[in-house]
């Protein structure tokens, strides 16, 4: 048996999150088996402190296994990958985090290239609740957005993956401040201010000490901000890079859709409407709404019919999602949710519905099970 010391491969464990790998004693005893869950940072702390061992033939790539993961494991690889991502992310003065930002963004690529549906899906079902999770979860979201926007735009895989890292470390620097300013109800002082108009460099320092060195990866970060009208910040730049303008529109949208303590989150439709009016005719922006559509999955609907239901996929045409109905025509909860098309008249969806005040949601677990 080969074996790797833990402490080399900290950053792919997550506490409260199952254990991706078995882990063993000096004399190769099994400790922990894989998906036990590792309690909290002190727990994993005195593993590394008595030379835990992990097992090299056990340590295949996370993006690998998403890949190759039955379709029902893939809502519990979003949650794990959320919360890999936000433990990364809170980590960025370490001395390992860059390889554990790629590592943590290998697997949510993946995902998102497995099935597109359900990382939007991601997105539109990210719940009413505003935690501490708040700046992780807002990154992870633009990063998704921006690397189907840039699928759609055909940049190359190298390109994509870019996009990608830039969106989810635009605000390195800012993450606590952003679940702040998402909960408090009165406008930001002028501190706060102050902190948000020199986020950009300072998220650029920041991977610069991780060892980032690429140009256009910490070019878009500083310039996610700017505008070609130079109405931007934090330099009143007119020349714009293109990943940086991806980057900040793909922002733009994604907050459209995010809830704060002031205003609720905008439907998709409302959403798309106001970049177009805010962007008219850039073709980023008209890739980014037909990549979500009028109906994205994760949106609440009404059908011809008087049933409610959350759009699980797209469909056909922009007008016709595939959806899972929560209740019948009379309004009354279904035992489970029913797969329906929306292309006949009758089954047809008339509106966009906020989510029933009831709480009845379709969790992913649920989605994956509807084929």
């Amino acid at each position: 048996m080969q074996t790797a010391a833990l402490s080399s491969v900290t950053h792919r464990i997550v506490a409260g999150a199952p254990l991706p790998f078995n882990v063993r004693d000096a004399q190769h005893a099994l400790l922990l088996a894989r998906g036990t869950v590792v309690a909290d940072r002190a727990q994993l702390e005195a593993l590394v402190a008595r030379g835990a061992l992990v097992d090299l033939a056990e340590l295949g790539s996370a993006a690998d296994q998403a890949r190759a993961a039955p379709r029902a494991a893939l809502p519990q690889l979003w949650r794990q990958t959320l919360a890999r991502v936000a433990d990364t992310l809170a980590r960025c003065d370490g001395e390992t985090f860059r390889g554990a930002l790629d590592e943590a963004a290998a697997p949510a690529l993946a995902l998102v290239e497995r099935d597109p549906d359900l990382a939007i899906f991601q997105i539109l079902t990210q719940g009413a609740g505003i935690d501490t999770g708040y700046g992780a979860r807002r990154s992870l979201h633009t990063a998704i957005t921006a690397s189907l926007v840039a699928q759609r735009l055909a940049w190359s895989p190298g390109e994509v993956e870019k996009a990608f890292k830039a969106a989810l470390t635009m605000n390195l620097s800012m993450l606590e401040l952003q679940g702040l300013l998402a909960r408090q109800t009165e406008p930001p002082t002028p501190a706060q201010r102050a902190e948000l108009r020199t986020h950009p460099m300072r998220s650029v320092q920041l991977l610069q000490r991780a060892g980032v060195r690429d140009a256009d990866w910490l070019r878009a970060v500083l310039q996610h901000h700017e505008q070609e009208d130079g109405s931007g910040y934090p330099a009143g730049r007119r020349e714009v890079c293109e990943l940086a303008s991806l980057v900040r529109r793909a922002d733009v949208y994604t907050s459209k859709l995010s809830a704060r303590s002031t205003r609720d989150a905008l439907a998709a439709d409302a959403a798309g409407r106001a970049m177009f009016m805010q962007d008219p005719g850039h073709p980023m922006t008209q890739a980014l709404v037909k990549e979500f559509g009028i109906y994205p999955p994760g949106s609440h609907v009404r059908l011809a019919s008087g049933a409610l239901a959350i759009v699980v996929g797209r469909g056909p045409t922009i007008t016709a999602p595939l959806v899972a109905c929560l209740t019948g025509p009379d309004g009354q909860a279904l035992p489970a949710p029913r797969r329906q098309a929306t292309t006949e008249p009758g089954q047809a969806v008339v509106a966009l519905q906020a989510p029933r005040r009831d709480g009845m949601r379709l969790p992913g677990d649920l989605l994956v099970m509807l084929d």
